[in-house]
């Protein structure tokens, strides 16, 4: 069993299609974000017999199943994707160039936890997206 085999079988995921495998690739060897569309464009360029709605598709059932990180693009309702660490973290991400880092933010999961406990919640979730404009980008 290859690592990706043992990663898709540990999170309870669906079988490695030629599709999925040709998407996580594309993710794979990005360092950012993706639309499905540009995904798409370069599924296409590689010669991938695979339609968008396959693409739109497989993005969300990988999302929902923990093994991409989905964002809406600062300023849109575009959502972007990108294969990220297994632990829970956030994102900060530059509204100009869309550079993305990963942040821990301890002090927000003792607030959900907080907020869950006071309104007689348990096993909260959330998500936390920031974005502003990076270092590199003021200076431009």
């Amino acid at each position: 069993m290859t690592d990706s085999d043992q990663h898709t079988a540990k999170r309870g995921a669906r079988r490695m299609t030629k599709q999925r495998a040709a998407i996580v690739g594309v993710l794979s060897d990005r360092a950012g974000f993706a639309s499905a569309a540009q995904i798409y464009d370069e599924l296409r360029a590689q010669g991938a017999g695979v339609g968008l709605a396959t693409v739109y598709r497989t993005l969300g059932t990988l999302a929902s199943e923990g093994q991409l990180d989905a964002l809406q693009q600062p300023g849109t309702s575009e959502t972007l994707y990108r294969v990220c660490g297994a632990e829970h973290h956030h994102h900060l991400t530059c509204r100009q160039c869309g550079r993305t880092v990963e942040v821990q933010a301890p002090e927000v999961e003792r607030l959900a936890s907080d907020i869950a406990t006071t309104h007689h919640f348990t096993n909260p979730e959330h998500t936390l997206e920031i974005a502003g404009t990076c270092a590199t980008c003021q200076v431009a």
